[in-house]
């Protein structure tokens, strides 16, 4: 029997209406939803497994955002003509996704969850990413999945100065600020974007909107799980809880885990202390439960008291940080730790530089490449190609690890797409010839990898010649809240990471904020805070900027004499068929004789032209020889030109590009000469004066004799008036 459909419609301004329904598709998962705006339309589906798997100790939550091809009416351009893995841009979005829904689980809940939502239907003006998060949620809300609270996620961008909730594709293209945020009806819980420098205040009330336009679409989910009947969420199995064993743990190893936390110890001496100080528990306990010599504890005891064990690290921690105001390496709340730069430090990539900010490193490498080396980045709604790209790497080693080598995970796509905003917004604009890579690989981590290689690229940026006008820096803060107190954190390690309220970075120049990625695991973040956050990420920003400066001040003046060289030109449209050639002869044979490579397309109504060479001077020859064949000949100008053949009457000679013109026996030298022979011959290079054109055929006239000193005596010819 067919059920009937539950819908929700509501306005989002503009005259623009999403329209939420539930009850039509995927009725077996436990939620299943649509999402509606114009002709976009995205399907979400929650499913929870009734019990978590045997010994399962961490929330295993997948969520997956896909876009069919068919929905924009296209078929992939793969082999094999199907949608395969996941796209970087499809991961940037399922990341959103998760992000926002992974607080809202409760603490003891290990069931596996996969949310699953996928584009079925495009809207060429529609952004579906900005969607995506209020279908996942709505798929949850109309569940019995124990999720604590719904959410939204908006996109808010300032275009023309104005702030607009969820814009049209089109009018995204001239906005200055571009922000994904979600929330609660009550609490911010991520934000993630770009801006084009805007102050600390401008993203206050960007968040501030997002958060009104929000409430709305928490408010529409909640009535559309009334209608559906959804009033109790289901029972799960929580874990086994032993309280006497929590007391022993604690007092035997909350002054030790005290005294090391204090130690102002690095990252692996400290974690080596903390399993010394576990060992001994595990003996403590052995004698506390008198387990016979030779035996070990049962095996539930000892997970249980492994898991108190590393509970108490997190709490003794966070205390210490509020009441003693001291971190874990002994810095205070705002001190970064210590810096070390340089740049050119590799004789063949274009250009390099490395960071390094306490126990975190980035190398990082710049090449230069031509049009061909454009990235593709494709969606369902469009294909686009990128000439900035930036690649993060992040190798075991960097922790001290082994792990398999497997390719980027998502956490390498975040960072890395993270670090790609934030520099685009001073890279140069679409005139600029090269297609710019950028590479981090992090060879040691302790702490906000993604922040390092911001820092790194734009110092490799500026060592490669790449004409950017200022330094991008990163900085990661931190939050600590208990009972009304609370501790903002400057440059956080990857301990603080773990064990505080909010992982907040903030990208920026001087003059204003370029990228933000934060999330916050914590309830009631009031704006107050936000904003000494922000302050506070300022002054450590700066601080960063300040020892970039003074390594590196100013980008080169130009590309290093390995690179490749490249310019840019724009001709009129109507020149390119005479660049190109009869079936490419023109553009062949310039490339032939200055060793160069060209590449010409019509955009806007425009011929651009790049032109690609290992050396310089290859470079500078097809350059002039593009320029010859565009010019338009001036009556006046002198031209060098070439001697093509030798006639009875005077010689024809090439002096621009394609265009020859008749050098007049009369007008070769003062002398009146009879015969060419012995003055001019094929391939001679003279100066030339264009005196005019014929009138009736067009022709262009040339004189040689108008440029040499008139002998004394000789009357002054008719064309010397304008010489």
């Amino acid at each position: 029997m067919l059920l009937q459909p539950i819908s929700k419609t509501f306005d989002i301004g503009g005259g623009r209406t999403v329209t939420i329904e539930t009850g039509k598709l995927a009725r077996q998962a436990d939620g299943a939803v649509t999402v509606r705006q114009g002709n976009c339309i995205i399907l979400a589906t929650a499913v929870a497994n009734k019990e978590p798997k045997e010994g399962q100790s961490f929330f295993p939550l997948t969520v997956d955002y896909q876009e069919k091809f068919a929905s924009a009416g296209r078929i992939p351009g793969s082999f094999f003509k199907r949608e395969g893995r996941l796209s970087d841009y499809e991961v940037l979005i399922s990341r959103l996704i998760d992000r926002a829904l992974r607080p809202l689980f409760p603490e003891d809940y290990f069931c596996d969850v996969q949310v699953l939502v996928t584009l079925v239907s495009s809207d060429p003006e529609v952004m579906p990413d900005a969607l995506a998060c209020l279908a996942a949620s709505a798929a949850l809300a109309v569940s019995d999945i124990p999720v604590q609270e719904i959410i939204s996620e908006v996109r808010v961008a300032r275009i023309n100065g104005e702030y607009v909730v969820n814009p049209y594709r089109s009018q995204l293209a001239t906005a200055d600020m571009d922000f994904i945020i979600a929330a609660t009806d009550k609490n911010i819980m991520m934000v993630e974007g770009e801006s084009k420098e805007c102050s600390e205040e401008d993203l206050i009330k960007a968040i501030e909107i997002a958060h009104d336009a929000i409430r709305i679409q928490v408010k529409a989910q909640e009535e559309l799980r009334a209608a559906k009947g959804i009033t109790t969420k289901r029972e799960y199995t929580k874990p086994a809880q032993d309280e006497e064993l929590r007391g022993k743990v604690n007092e035997f190893a909350t002054s030790k885990v005290y005294e090391v936390a204090k130690s102002k110890s690095s990252k692996h001496e400290r974690g080596d202390k903390f399993d010394e100080i576990q060992e001994e528990l595990l003996a403590h306990l052995k004698t506390a439960y008198n387990v016979a010599e030779g035996e070990d504890l049962d095996d539930k005891v000892k997970k249980l008291a492994k898991n108190y064990y590393h509970d108490l690290q997190y709490h003794v921690v966070r205390d210490m940080i509020l009441n003693d105001r001291v971190r874990l390496d002994g810095r205070g709340l705002e001190d970064v730790r210590p810096l070390a730069m340089e740049t050119d430090l590799l004789p063949t990539p274009h250009g390099s530089a490395l960071f390094t900010r306490g126990e975190t490193q980035s190398l990082t490498t710049v090449t230069l490449g031509t049009p061909l080396d454009e990235l593709l980045v494709e969606s369902a709604a469009n294909s686009e190609y990128s000439k900035f790209i930036l690649h993060y790497n992040f190798p075991p080693f960097s922790t001290g690890e082994i792990k398999p080598m497997r390719g980027p995970g998502r956490r390498e796509v975040g960072h890395g797409n993270l670090a790609m905003r934030s520099l685009k917004q001073m890279m140069p604009g679409s005139d600029y010839a090269y297609t710019v890579r950028v590479v981090s690989d992090i060879l040691e981590s302790n702490g906000s990898s993604s922040m390092a290689t911001v820092c790194a690229g734009s110092l490799a940026l500026m060592d490669a010649g790449v004409p950017v006008p200022k330094h991008v820096s990163g900085v990661a803060m931190g939050l600590i809240t208990k009972e009304g107190k609370f501790a903002v954190l400057t440059d956080i390690l990857g301990d603080e990471d773990h064990l505080g309220d909010m992982d907040f970075k903030v990208t920026g120049t001087r003059d204003g904020i370029c990228g933000v990625q934060m999330d916050i695991k914590v309830d009631g973040l009031s704006m107050d805070i936000m904003r000494q956050a922000l302050a506070q990420a300022n002054r450590g920003r700066m601080h960063i900027l300040k020892a970039m400066y003074e390594a590196v001040p100013a980008a080169r003046a130009d590309v290093k004499p390995h690179a490749p060289r490249m310019v840019k030109l724009f001709i009129d449209k109507e020149f390119i068929g005479a660049v190109i050639g009869p079936g490419g002869k023109v553009i062949q044979e310039i490339q032939r004789e200055t060793g160069s490579t060209i590449n010409l397309e019509e955009k806007n109504n425009m011929g651009e032209v790049s032109i690609f060479g290992t050396k310089k001077e290859s470079v500078d020859k097809a350059v002039s020889w593009i320029k010859g064949i565009v010019a338009v000949p001036e009556v006046g100008e002198v031209y060098e030109s070439t001697v093509k053949s030798i006639m009875p009457y005077g010689a024809f000679v090439e002096f621009l590009p394609g265009k020859q013109g008749l050098l007049h026996i009369s007008e070769v030298s003062w002398k009146r000469l009879e015969t060419l022979e012995g003055v001019l011959k094929e391939g001679d290079v003279v100066k030339v004066k264009l005196t005019g054109t014929d009138p009736k055929t067009g022709k262009f006239k040339l004189s040689r004799k108008i440029l040499l000193p008139k002998p004394e005596g000789m009357p002054k010819p008719q064309g010397d008036q304008q010489a």
